[in-house]
């Protein structure tokens, strides 16, 4: 009589773990799927742009370039967001050599110039932008400013991006929120120019955290 109980205990004790484990499975499976979901719907209905203006050539402690290093960052940020890239390019172009360039940059910085850019892009069809730049003369270069002016930004969420050999993102993220009248401006990311361009797991790196602090994190699909 005794053997026979403790045959049945020890089959209702196995159907009962086994019931357990089917539940963590399950839920387990559940908070699976309402983290994916929750990843997703940060972006979902969303339309992102990533507008950046680069320079080539000539560059601070990376020498002689022939894919400007915020370039290089906007592609990681397309990467991981699905974002459309668009290049803001100056009529006319700048100088190749840096003292040259960075001389140039100064007098349009003091002067308050707004250059010429070649194409445009319907800003007001997105949700968010991305804006990518190098800082010069802590500031943005005066041709983003040009394409800062042509939209309207009322309900936009502008996220600034920069590279620098030092100086981050200076007052840059100030400016925008003055240039970009009615846009909620989001914290941005620095990277320097030397670690976009010749250290680029490091940059996707810093590029993949900034982005998932802002809850951009790289969709996965659901199985």
């Amino acid at each position: 009589m005794k053997k026979e109980i403790m045959r049945h205990l020890s089959v209702i004790l196995a159907l009962f773990l086994s019931f357990c484990s089917i539940v963590s499975c399950a839920q387990g499976k559940a908070d699976k799927d309402a983290k994916t979901q929750e990843t997703i719907s940060m972006k979902a209905g969303k339309k992102i742009l990533v507008a950046v203006f680069s320079h080539t050539g000539e560059n601070y402690a990376v020498g002689e370039i022939t894919k400007g290093n915020t370039h290089i960052v906007a592609e990681m940020i397309a990467e991981n967001t699905g974002g459309k890239l668009f290049e803001i390019v100056p009529v006319r172009e700048y100088p190749k050599t840096y003292n040259a360039c960075v001389d140039v940059a100064k007098k349009e910085k003091e002067a308050g110039a707004y250059p010429a850019v070649k194409y445009d892009t319907a800003v007001e069809e997105y949700d968010v932008v991305f804006l990518g730049y190098p800082n010069w003369w802590g500031d943005m270069p005066m041709p983003v400013y040009t394409f800062i002016a042509k939209h309207k930004w009322q309900g936009k969420t502008v996220i600034p991006f920069c590279t620098h050999e030092g100086s981050g993102l200076s007052s840059t993220e100030r400016y925008i929120i003055e240039a970009c009248k009615g846009a909620t401006v989001e914290k941005g990311l620095a990277v320097r120019g030397a670690t976009a361009q010749n250290k680029r797991e490091q940059a996707r790196e810093s590029v993949a955290q900034w982005l998932k602090r802002l809850g951009f994190e790289k969709e996965v699909e659901i199985e």
